[in-house]
């Protein structure tokens, strides 16, 4: 099992992987050197090697991506449509490459990381039609006799050079979600992928580097944090998208003149109602996918149950059945449902903050030993509600429930959270799906489902601590564009 991120001893490449990747810096591969090696998240040996690029790399990035913000404004947008068009056939293409990729370095079970290549590709195909759909509008400004003769119009354009900084969970779609949009909007930009899950990165600037993107309009570069502070900190950056931690606040606050969106993470709840509006199996089955989904690796796994008093010890039953048959295991395997978490570090973070809740009075419903990395799909009820675990974002396969009688007091307890991503509501009746909606504090409520559903075009993103801005195709590009007027008189028409 792996033991950490730290380099170790030599060894062949894992099948279907390069012995080593280079970065891209303004569009071109540099194989700069080896220095960065890239872990098999289930058996801890090297995978493959990542060349790691310095402050000066960096620097040259930024550079480049400023003097191609002209070339990428003027790219025209059937050209910017046929370069995402492109990714879309050559992700096709080399579809079980990149799902092999995704479950080697970020150990993602093999059914789950070809389900996030099929996000990847759906994510490109939605920003190859907002490419050429600019959402202009015609102001009508004849509102008195002064301004008779006057017609007003909206485009959007491009904000200019952007910096993206990505997490290692989603190590495909969370880049495709700042990449794809970038593009179609026209906006050069510098993405900085999670170290620990580079790889998937590097193909996607390896394919963008067939196109005919202008010189210096893409870089993805493996940096440190350090050297990073570049992409944060440098005025000719105008928009900086980062997804990951509570880090992100702080990267808000050096960031300046420029404009940040921010994706930080949550405590996802779902509640069921006495009447959920669907069967306790079908509740039960979104329920275990929400919560253990790629180990619990999500912003939007399902961390804490809340079940109606009617239905809770069927529920409860229920759940105890599913979560303790998931199988645990090589994530190669197509029977496996839960994976390796990410490194040793997490492993022991999540292991401790259960141990914390059941010391502070929880049981423990479904789970077991951790061996390693490997932590068992756990469930838990009673955990004191100032317990780590209830309070913050747990990241892996870690759920607990609890009882409710009162659907308006649950809400409450629901937003008594730091966080607020999204929300599921299993119900039957409208009115409180309707008053969930517009009570749950929270950037999205999904009823009838588990808070981890998502569709890469809807607007997705938080309040609170989770975040600000939304992302999603269009609403992303909304943020790397800015709004232009156009007023034209008609001098024939008397004021």
């Amino acid at each position: 099992m792996a033991k950490s991120e730290k380099k170790s001893k030599a060894a062949k490449p894992a099948k279907g992987l390069k012995s080593s990747y280079p970065y891209y810096l303004a569009g071109r591969a540099v194989a700069a050197n080896g220095d960065l090696d890239v872990l098999d998240k289930y058996s801890g040996k090297r995978a493959t090697r990542v060349a790691m690029a310095d402050a000066a790399a960096v620097r040259k990035a930024i550079v480049a991506a400023h003097k191609a913000r002209e070339a990428m404004a003027q790219f025209a947008p059937d050209r910017r449509r046929d370069v995402l068009e492109h990714c879309v056939r050559r992700f096709g293409e080399r579809f079980e490459e990149l799902a092999l990729a995704l479950c080697i370095e970020a150990g993602k079970p093999i059914k789950d990381a070809r389900g996030e290549v099929t996000r990847l590709i759906d994510t490109f195909r939605i920003a190859a039609g907002e490419a050429t759909r600019d959402p202009g509008t015609l102001l009508e400004l004849q509102i008195s006799p002064r301004t008779r003769g006057y017609r007003g119009m909206v485009k959007r354009v491009p904000i200019g050079p952007c910096s993206f900084i990505t997490p290692f969970n989603f190590p495909l779609n969370l880049v495709a979600h700042k990449v794809a949009p970038a593009i179609a909007a026209g906006c050069p930009f510098v993405l900085k992928p999670a170290i620990k899950t580079p790889v998937g990165a590097l193909i996607i600037a390896e394919i963008l580097a067939e196109t005919d993107l202008p010189e210096g309009a893409f870089s993805v570069l493996c940096c440190s944090n350090e050297d990073a502070s570049l992409l944060v900190e440098d005025e000719r950056i105008k928009l900086l998208s980062f997804t990951g931690g509570l880090i992100g606040w702080d990267l808000k606050a050096r960031a300046g003149k420029k404009k940040v969106t921010l994706e930080l993470g949550g405590n996802a709840a779902c509640i069921v109602d006495a009447d959920p509006g669907a069967s306790l199996d079908h509740v039960v089955e979104r329920l275990v996918f929400g919560a253990y989904y790629q180990s619990g690796q999500s912003c939007i796994s399902v961390q804490r149950i809340y079940a109606h008093a009617d239905v809770y010890d069927k529920l409860r039953k229920k759940l105890k059945a599913a979560v303790g048959a998931l199988r645990m295991g090589d994530p190669r395997e197509e029977s496996t449902f839960i994976g390796p978490v990410v490194d040793e570090q997490a492993a022991q973070r999540i292991q401790a903050w259960i141990d914390a809740a059941l010391k502070g009075g929880a049981k423990r419903i479904a789970g077991g030993a951790r061996q390693g990395t490997m932590i068992p799909a756990t469930l838990l009820e009673n955990v004191p509600r100032d317990a780590e675990l209830y309070r913050k974002e747990a990241f892996g396969p870690v759920a607990l429930i609890e009882p409710f009688d009162d659907f308006d007091a649950v809400i409450d307890r629901v937003n008594d959270s730091d966080f607020g991503l999204q929300a599921g509501v299993f119900t039957g009746r409208l009115d409180h799906a309707m008053r969930a909606w517009d009570r749950l504090d929270v950037g999205g409520v999904i009823v009838g489902d588990v808070p981890s559903f998502r569709v890469d075009n809807m607007p997705y993103g938080g309040v609170k601590d989770s975040g600000q801005g939304r992302e999603g195709v269009r609403y992303a590009i909304e943020d790397m564009s800015e709004q232009r007027l156009l007023v034209i008189r008609d001098p024939t028409e008397e004021v």
